[in-house]
Order: structure tokens, then C-alpha cells, then sequence
């Protein structure tokens, strides 16, 4: 079988390469033979790493590879991740939603079928996105969305033609490699207790800055933890942490991982911490995979779906609703509870698993 996979790839971001990592895994799996051709930023990196034919993924070259890609292709498979939304501003045919739809509607065009495959869905909200949604989303063959939420946007906007199934982020489905580079990196003893902290660039609500950072300078002071911050997004987290740190009387007591890890070492780092605080959707999924309680900080509706799925939602909150106290409060009273809530999340956990696993069930059903 050969397949093309369409995502964002390349571009540093460690949810989006542990999506990858982990498609192709279980594809290799599941299927034999497999040909595999990924659409990348970085296709010399992502064909090394993966060892796939890797074509640039952007129009301003490769554009017959891509075609030629897609005319030899059994299937297109879009996703995982949260490609279709407009939160980034969608102009015309310019933006992350119009570039993943054309590729969509090229596939079609060389006569290859369309997955979307255990995509997050939204927001949508211009008009113009809505349009493009209704006109080329309806052209897949088959759709796997990681949460309801998603489902019933999907049937909101119109896209109605292809079968639609609620499965789960393929992430969970991630193989976890024992390798502890992260935390041998760091120059600490063995005796720390230590938080993950995940922070993200993001357009409104920076006050919420302020307020993690006052939250980690009690839990250094008073109860001895250690933050380290793990840039999930390259460069741009660094930096974000690094602001969060500025306001911090207890910077010098927090580190920040390298940006060099790849995501399975990140992964293994969660072994070591106590609890997790974070913004990334991948940075908590790779939290509940390795067992450690966590706290969402919601930028995004896709970060509530998942803590309502684990069940930790109650602990957890939205960006512009976060409170010093509150947070203090959810963090101790989880860590009062964590022998339940371990087993709350083992039991998710094997749940999402299996319904992760089932993107390529499903695949394998209806294309093979």
C-alpha cells in the first residue's frame, strides 16, 4: 500500500512529530507492505529520521513531486493534529486551513482517496473558512475526529458526505522508548520534586503569566518543588518560558529543557515529575501517558476536550480564568489524591489507547 501523509510536519514541533512518530509506527505495524511519503518543512530531517521518501510540503517548489506523489498514492492520509482551524488568519487561499484543504483537493484530482485522520477540528470561525470547509472537507473518503467536539463542528458546518468517527489522538498510541537524556541533561541530584511547566506563545490573557509565575515561586518556596519547563515548540516555548522565569523571584531555582530533544526523550522525562503544568495539548497527552497527574491551562477548546476525557478537567482551567489561589489549591488537593487519580488516569489512558489504535483499524477497513 502506498500512502502519503499531509500534516505539520518539520517545523520543530514536538506534538506534531510525536503524531508523526506515531502514524508511522503503527502503520509499519499494522500494514506490510507500506510505501510512505510524508509532506514536510524539513524533508532531508524527516526522511532521515523516519527512513520515508519526505517531499517539501509548501507550494513554492516540489509542486509536480507532490502531484506525481499523490497520483502513485493508495490514499492520502491528513492529520493527525488540529490542521483545520482559523485561529491563524485564513486569507483567501493563504493559511493553514486553505493549504491543508487544496492538498485534499489535489488528491482527489490525481484520482488518490482522502483520510481525514484523527484530526481536531476548529475553531472556525470566519465565513470564508466555513465556505472552504463545507465545499472541500466533504470531498474525504472517511473521517476519524480526536474528540466530539470535533464531530459536532463538523456536522455544524455541513460536511455530511464522508462517514465521521470519534477515535482519539494517535499520540496515544505513541511507543515509548526508555531513554533518559532530558533528565541527565539537567544538573540535579535525584532528590527534586519536580513540576513540568509547558508555556506557549499565545495572542490574549498574558496576565495569566504572572499568575503561574506567582503560583511557582510559593510551591519553591513553601513546599520545595523544582519547576523545569519543557519547550514543546522549539524556540518558541524557550522564549515564553523564559518570560515566565523573568517574572519569578525564584528563577534561579527552575530550568528549561534543551529544544534538542526528540519527542520519545521528552516523553521519558515524565517519569521524573511529580505533577505537570501546562498549555500544550501534546505536553499533557505525554503527562497522562506516563501516569503523572496534571493541570491544563485551556488556550484552546481541543486542551478542555482532552481533560474532560481524562477527567482531570476539574482540576484544571481556562487561560483567562486562572487564579493564583485556585491553582494552589487544585495542585495540592491532586497531589492529596494522586493514588486515585493515577488510577483514573491508568484506566483513560488504556481507553485512549485503544480508541488511538483504532484510526488504523479503521483505515485498514475501509482502504485496504
Amino acid at each position: 500500500m502506498k500512502v502519503v501523509i499531509s500534516g505539520f510536519f518539520g517545523a520543530g514541533n514536538t506534538g506534531d512529530e510525536a503524531i508523526l512518530e506515531s502514524m508511522i509506527d503503527n502503520l509499519r505495524e499494522e500494514i506490510d507492505p507500506i510505501n510512505i511519503t510524508v509532506f514536510s518543512l524539513s524533508p532531508e530531517e524527516t526522511s532521515r529520521k523516519h527512513q520515508v521518501k519526505s517531499i517539501y510540503r509548501g507550494w513554492r517548489r516540489d509542486f509536480l513531486k507532490k502531484i506525481q506523489a499523490l497520483r502513485e498514492a493508495d490514499l492520502l492520509l491528513s492529520g493527525g493534529g488540529g490542521l483545520l482551524q482559523d485561529t491563524y488568519s485564513t486569507k483567501f487561499l493563504f493559511g493553514p486551513l486553505p493549504y491543508y484543504l487544496l492538498i485534499v483537493f489535489l488528491a482527489k484530482l490525481c484520482g488518490t482517496k482522502v483520510m481525514f485522520f484523527s484530526q481536531g477540528i476548529g475553531p472556525i470561525e470566519t465565513r470564508w473558512a466555513k465556505i472552504l470547509m463545507k465545499i472541500f472537507a466533504n470531498m474525504a473518503d472517511f473521517i476519524t475526529v480526536r474528540d466530539e467536539f470535533s464531530k459536532d463542528l463538523l456536522i455544524k458546518l455541513g460536511i455530511n458526505k464522508p462517514k465521521t468517527v470519534v477515535t482519539a489522538d494517535i499520540v496515544f498510541a505513541f511507543k515509548i522508548k526508555q531513554d533518559d537524556a532530558c533528565y541527565k541533561s539537567l544538573p540535579l541530584t535525584g532528590k527534586e520534586k519536580i513540576i513540568a511547566v509547558s508555556v506557549r506563545p499565545w495572542f490574549r490573557h498574558h496576565q495569566a503569566f504572572q499568575v503561574l509565575a506567582d503560583a511557582l515561586d510559593e510551591l519553591i518556596e513553601k513546599d520545595q518543588f523544582t519547576p523545569v519547563f519543557v519547550p514543546m515548540e522549539g524556540e518558541h516555548d524557550r522564549i515564553q518560558s523564559e518570560k515566565v522565569m523573568g517574572l519569578m523571584k525564584n528563577r534561579d531555582k527552575c530550568y528549561i529543557l534543551s529544544t534538542d530533544f526528540k519527542p520519545h526523550q521528552y516523553l521519558y522525562f515524565f517519569r521524573h515529575a511529580k505533577i505537570a503544568i501546562g498549555m500544550r495539548l501534546h505536553f499533557l497527552i505525554f503527562a497522562a501517558k506516563m501516569g503523572t497527574p496534571h493541570i491544563g491551562i485551556s488556550y484552546d477548546p481541543k486542551v478542555k476536550n482532552f481533560l474532560e476525557r481524562t477527567g482531570l478537567w476539574c482540576y484544571s482551567f481556562s487561560m483567562e480564568n486562572l487564579e493564583k489561589q485556585r491553582l494552589l489549591e487544585n495542585f495540592r488537593a491532586i497531589l492529596m489524591e494522586k493514588q486515585n487519580v493515577k488510577m483514573k488516569l491508568t484506566k483513560s489512558i488504556q481507553d485512549l489507547q485503544q480508541e488511538a489504535k483504532r484510526n488504523i483499524y479503521l483505515m485498514k477497513e475501509n482502504f485496504l
